[in-house]
C-alpha cells in the first residue's frame, strides 16, 4: 500500500504519524521516538512518505537505526515509498521529551532531566563537571554524587545515591 491518492494527505499523514510514533529509541528503548521528540514532522506528498527526525547531538550513532526502524515500520505497516529526512534546526532539547517519557525514564531506573539551560550568544566551555540537580530514581532522594560524566551512552551522566547507594544514569540536559 501506499499513501494512496484516493485517501486524503491530511489522514493519510496522521495515520503515517501513528505508526512512526511506536517506534521505539535503540538507546532507550522504553521510549518511542515520539517520546523522545525526535520525531518531528511527517509528510505525505502523491503517495510519497517523509518523516523527519532530529538527533538529540550532533553525531548521534543512533541516527541510522532510526532511520532504519522507522523506513520498516512503516513498510510493514503498508507504505511502500518511505524516507527519512533528518531535520538539524531547531537542535533538540532534552525538554521534547515528553511527561509520559520522563515518567517511563525514572520506572526504568534512568534519572530525567530537568529543564535545559536556555543561552543567547556563545556557549563557554568549561572543562569541570556540570552541576545539576538529580534525583534517584529509585528512592526518590536528591543526595547524588557525579561517578562519571559520561554514563552508559554519551548523552547520560552516571551517578551513585548517597542514601540507597543504587548506581544510575541521568539524562543529561540539552
Amino acid at each position: 500500500m501506499t499513501a494512496s491518492t484516493d485517501v486524503p494527505a491530511a489522514v493519510a499523514a496522521e495515520r503515517v504519524r501513528e505508526v512512526a510514533a511506536t517506534v521505539t529509541d535503540p538507546e532507550l528503548p522504553m521510549l518511542t521516538l515520539d517520546d523522545l521528540g525526535v520525531l518531528r514532522e511527517v509528510r505525505v506528498d502523491d503517495g510519497r512518505v517523509t518523516v523527519s527526525i532530529t538527533p538529540t547531538y550532533s553525531g548521534c550513532p543512533a541516527m541510522a537505526t532510526m532511520r532504519d526502524d522507522l523506513v520498516r515500520t512503516l513498510r510493514d505497516a503498508g507504505f511502500s515509498d518511505v524516507s527519512v529526512a533528518v531535520s538539524l534546526s531547531p537542535a533538540w532539547t532534552t525538554d521534547w521529551i515528553s511527561e509520559r517519557g520522563r515518567a517511563l525514564l525514572t520506572e526504568h531506573g534512568i534519572s530525567a532531566p530537568g529543564p535545559a539551560p536556555h543561552r543567547s550568544g556563545p556557549t563557554v566551555l568549561s572543562l569541570a563537571p556540570t552541576r545539576r540537580t538529580v534525583t534517584c530514581p529509585r528512592c526518590g532522594s536528591a543526595d547524588a554524587e557525579l561517578t562519571s560524566e559520561f554514563g552508559s551512552t554519551a548523552c547520560k551522566a552516571l551517578y551513585r545515591c548517597r542514601v540507597c547507594l543504587e548506581p544510575f544514569d541521568h539524562v543529561k540536559e540539552i
